[in-house]
Parts: C-alpha cells; sequence; structure tokens
C-alpha cells in the first residue's frame, strides 16, 4: 500500500500537507536517495530523508512510538519555535535519532500542566480529534462571584465565536476571599475554552493548569519543567481512547 510522500509526513508531524509540498518543491526531501517531486507516494519501506534527517520507517514508528508527559510551565510556548525567542515546550524534550516529538495540542502561554507529545503523528492526530471525545480537566482559580446560575449556564452551553461550548463537570475547590479554585472539565480542546466560558459569565480566570488528559494525571514527582515518559500500560491506555487495540504493542518504559 502507498500514500502521498505529504500525507506521511505530516502524520509524522513535519508540518501541514500544503507545507510540506513546498518543502518538496524546493529540494528538501529525498525519497531511496533522489529528490522527492510532487506526486510521489511511498511505502513502509522506502527511506525518506528531510533537510538530511532520516525518517523512521512508518512502521516502525507505530511499533516503537513513545510518548511523553510534560508538566509546561507558564511564559513557555507551544509552538516548536519562537521569533520572539522565548522558551518553547519542545526546548527540554530528549532528542531523537529519527523524526520528530508531535505536541498532542497546545496550551497558551499563561497556562501550566499536562501536554502530551509523542512521536507517532497519527496518534497525536486521532487524540486531537474531537471525535475522540477525551476528558480534559483544568483547576482553574477565579477572580470574581460565581453564582449557581453562572454555574448552570455553563453546564447547560454557551455559544461562543459561533460553537457550542461547555463544561461536563465543574467543582469547587474552595479558596479565599473573592479567589475562587474550581475543576473543570470539558471535551474538545478549542482555542482558549475553559477561559472564554469562565468570561461569559463576567468574572476572570487568574489562573489556569491543565491536572488531567483522559485518564492520565500529573506524577507529583514531574515538577514544572520537567517530564516522565510513559510506559507500555499508560500508553495502551491512550490507543484504547481512539480505539486502536489491535495495532503493534507500544514500546515500554526506558529502565
Amino acid at each position: 500500500m502507498t500514500e502521498k510522500l505529504q500525507k506521511v509526513l505530516a502524520r509524522a508531524g513535519f508540518g501541514s500537507r500544503r507545507e510540506i509540498e513546498t518543502w518538496i518543491a524546493k529540494g528538501r526531501i529525498k525519497v531511496n536517495g533522489k529528490v522527492a517531486v510532487i506526486g510521489d507516494r511511498v511505502t513502509d519501506d522506502d527511506k525518506i530523508i528531510v533537510d538530511g534527517k532520516k525518517l523512521a520507517p512508518q512502521k516502525k514508528i507505530r511499533e516503537d512510538r513513545r510518548v511523553i508527559l510534560y508538566n509546561k510551565p507558564e511564559n513557555e510556548v507551544s509552538t516548536r519555535s519562537d521569533p520572539e525567542g522565548r522558551r518553547t515546550v519542545f526546548d527540554k524534550l530528549p532528542p531523537l535519532k529519527h523524526g520528530r516529538w508531535v505536541s498532542v495540542g497546545r496550551l497558551d502561554l499563561n497556562t501550566s500542566g499536562l501536554m502530551l507529545f509523542t512521536t507517532d503523528g497519527e496518534l497525536a492526530n486521532k487524540l486531537m480529534h474531537p471525535s475522540s471525545q477525551i476528558e480534559r480537566e483544568y483547576a482553574v482559580r477565579i477572580l470574581g462571584d460565581v453564582t449557581p446560575e453562572m454555574v448552570q449556564e455553563m453546564h447547560k452551553g454557551v455559544i461562543i465565536e459561533d460553537h457550542l461550548c461547555r463544561f461536563t463537570d465543574i467543582q469547587h475547590y474552595g479558596g479565599e476571599g473573592v479567589n475562587q479554585w474550581y475543576h473543570v472539565v470539558l471535551l474538545e480542546g478549542r482555542n482558549r475554552e475553559v477561559r472564554k466560558l469562565w468570561e461569559s459569565q463576567g468574572v476572570k480566570v487568574s489562573r489556569l493548569k491543565r491536572v488531567r488528559f483522559g485518564p492520565l494525571f500529573i506524577p507529583s514527582s514531574v515538577v514544572k519543567g520537567r517530564f516522565n515518559e510513559l510506559g507500555k500500560t499508560e500508553i495502551e491506555k491512550l490507543l484504547k481512547l481512539v480505539n486502536r487495540e489491535s495495532e503493534a504493542p507500544a514500546r515500554d518504559k526506558p529502565d
């Protein structure tokens, strides 16, 4: 079975298909030692090189997939590079011999907490897709008075930028004075959705941290700015979320 070259590289996290088409046109990609051209199709056995760096075979990526859980600090951007020279979430990840780390979604500059990275771009795309209906849980510090009516409204849903946004769960976690902590759960990760939902009720989010993605929580041993590589059991839980139990087993955690 063959696939378009740009589709394979997009799945591996190198960029969008359109971006990769421009790379092909500029001669930045080789397949089996020859400069690639638009329209090339590849198999799992073909050798692909991008800017001199060899891409691991697709079958090997699936069989040896790695997943990292990273505890993002505030003031790190979620892009691979930043024109302003700010720290990025990729700066502290371990180097890879083949391929690259692909982030499972993003967090805003001022949002901290759990982020996932994987070498399997297809897994990343499925974990991010709305159809997967994966719970994301956030700890939120609110500045302002929160009424039962506001909580009910956010449960019911609010139209924000033509989309119905809602929390599937809202729990009060205490606080002092006008600063109160809540834990909220949603099933999609639209841009700034948590903040926008609270702001639609006339209150301000002063702190925001993602504490859970699906079955995964941040271990107490993983402090801000550190990561933990997931083991086989944890990766299998993610695969089950996207109905991929039948695929090759995940790579176990290194000793």
